[in-house]
């Protein structure tokens, strides 16, 4: 409520409406009038009312169809109102409409409510009005360096924060200024939750209090979601991350094989317990520690982001855990030299989610090709599509750009084919000075049975076309992949396949899944792993040194 007061930047003097007095509402209403302003304040609620009027708020019941731009129009003796703060929710556009005509000329409207914006540009051409909408807490709110790093803005050139925000308001209530406790509409006991959020839309409380007793262990970081006896079980997995794509591809294709999944964690537990609930994961847990030190789970599957794969890899090893860790294995050459000594010292298997390579596609690919060793030239080009520039994904530290974080996909998917480990690697790329996230890049590779591989990985393509194709050369044969939907041969006895998308996922956890119950070696050869990671890392570094890197075992 703080900071959509500062944009608006109301005066000692001024009228300010507040439409919609819920919590926020009533909250900016008290601000603005500790600060000087005549507050009017508009509802369909008469409780809500009736509070706002407790604290010399001018408040209004507008649910008998009586006209709100013309109760500030009495009010302030037609000249309407200097500010207008809008806290309320609706489909309709009745919102703003009547807060452009209850607004005086060159008025000033904020929105921090859900409304329909379907505006007539003549409410506030004629009047000159200004409208912002407010994101939430203040500066910083959705900027990955402040929130996530703790890089503060200076305070000398951005006074108010997100942080700083927050601790102005939690002064106000505690000096009293901002005064709380009539807004607590309920108190409920934190085992009786689910009736706040049953009727969370139909509720006309403010605010709802979760109450802790004195026994309940408040630093307790898992829960039981669908508790269930493993005892004896094997292949009983745990997984680190909640994030979309283990919503979207992991989680669903896990239930489907029936996997035992004993825990899910995520660091702040809500998308772990939501997961867990959708695919029938007995445990949900913020402490990835109690995976690691449970003698039941066999194996960690780890979905973090990309900065933490290679510490959790070695965590899990270490704990004498099975590993299935999705890619990019590590973000730089110390990380990999890291993961690599854990393996060495534990006999464990570690398993990256290379999954082109068990696609149907790709399996019979490399059987029509045969075990002749002949060389072949292999050309992968993923039409990758747009990331904003401000995502994670490109964040060196975090994600370590796209090429090291989906390009992978196609060198072990080309090392796959050509039956060989890549021996150096170059990359070009798009403009006159790429930099290392760049996500428009050529790659070279050169094998060490002598095959090749050209790696065209673009994000300025139509989304039209396919996502991903492969080209492959050998012995006056040639063999094109068609986004892994179908494939077509030209010299080979057999014509291709063809079939609805499959990228290996599901055939990828199933042979994980029958290792770990039955014994046997990785689905994926650890070297294989560890050449992929290192070509991927090092392509980036050539185009750092403008020149061909070669790739040490």
């Amino acid at each position: 409520s703080s900071d959509l007061i500062r944009l608006l930047n109301p005066t000692f003097g001024e009228t300010i409406v507040v439409t919609g007095l819920g919590l926020i509402g009533l909250m900016a209403a008290q601000l603005l009038r500790a600060n000087g302003c005549q507050v009017i304040g508009l509802d369909f609620e008469s409780a809500k009312v009736a509070l706002a009027k407790q604290w010399g708020i001018q408040a209004f019941d507008v649910s008998g169809g009586s006209n709100p731009a013309g109760i500030v129009e009495n009010l302030t003796g037609g000249v309407g109102a200097d500010g207008v703060l809008i806290t309320a929710s609706t489909k309709g556009n009745e919102v703003i409409a009547q807060a452009a005509h209850m607004s005086r000329k060159r008025g000033r409207i904020v929105l921090v409510g859900v409304i329909g914006l379907d505006i007539q540009r003549s409410d506030f051409y004629e009047k000159e009005l200004t409208f912002q909408v407010s994101c939430s807490y203040g500066p910083g709110r959705y900027d990955g360096n402040y929130e996530n790093k703790g890089q503060d803005y200076p305070l000398p050139y951005v006074r108010w924060t997100e942080k700083r925000n927050f601790e102005a308001v939690l002064k106000a209530i505690a000096n009293g200024s901002l005064d709380v406790k009539p807004l607590i509409s309920e108190v409920v006991d934190v085992n009786d939750y689910e009736n706040i959020y049953k009727h969370l839309g139909q509720s006309k409380s403010i605010a709802s209090i979760l109450r802790y007793s004195a026994a309940a262990d408040v630093n307790g970081h898992t829960v039981p979601v669908k508790p269930r006896n493993f005892k004896g079980q094997k292949g009983v997995l745990g997984i680190i991350g909640a994030g979309n794509f283990t919503k979207a591809v992991i989680g669903p294709e896990l239930k489907k094989l029936g996997a035992n999944v004993k825990y899910i964690a995520s660091a702040r537990g809500l998308s772990a317990t939501t997961s867990a609930r959708k695919f029938g994961i007995a445990f949900s847990t913020t402490d990835t520690k109690v995976i690691f030190e449970d003698p039941e789970v066999d194996a960690v599957l780890i979905t973090t982001r990309h900065d933490l794969h290679a510490r959790q890899v070695v965590e899990a090893l270490d704990a004498g855990k099975h590993v299935f860790v999705e890619k990019p294995l590590a973000l730089t050459l110390e990380e990999l030299e890291q993961v690599g000594l854990a393996y060495q010292r534990n006999n464990k298997t570690l398993t990256v989610g290379f999954n082109r390579r068990f696609s149907p596609f790709l399996t019979d690919a490399r059987n029509q090709l045969g075990e002749t060793g002949a060389p072949i030239n292999v050309i992968a080009s993923m039409n990758a599509g747009f990331i904003p520039s401000d995502s994670w994904v490109h964040d060196v530290e975090t994600g370590g750009g796209r090429i090291i974080g989906e390009a992978c996909h196609l060198i072990d998917l080309i090392s796959f084919l050509a039956g060989s480990l890549v021996e150096s690697v170059v990359m070009n790329a798009l403009g006159p000075n790429p930099a290392e996230n760049t996500d428009n890049a050529s790659i070279l590779l050169r094998y060490k049975n002598g095959s090749q591989g050209v790696i065209q990985y673009f994000s300025n393509g139509s989304k039209a076309y396919s996502k991903e194709r492969i080209e492959v050369y050998s012995q006056n044969r040639t063999m094109v992949i068609d986004n892994f939907k179908k494939s077509k041969y030209y010299g080979f006895k057999k014509s291709g396949l063809s079939h609805s998308q499959d990228k290996g996922h599901r055939e990828q956890f199933r042979l994980f899944m029958e290792r770990l119950k039955n014994g046997g070696p990785a689905t994926i050869p650890f070297e294989e792993i560890m050449n992929t990671s290192r070509a991927a890392i090092c392509a980036v570094q050539s185009l750092k040194e403008g020149k061909w890197v070669d790739i040490h075992h």
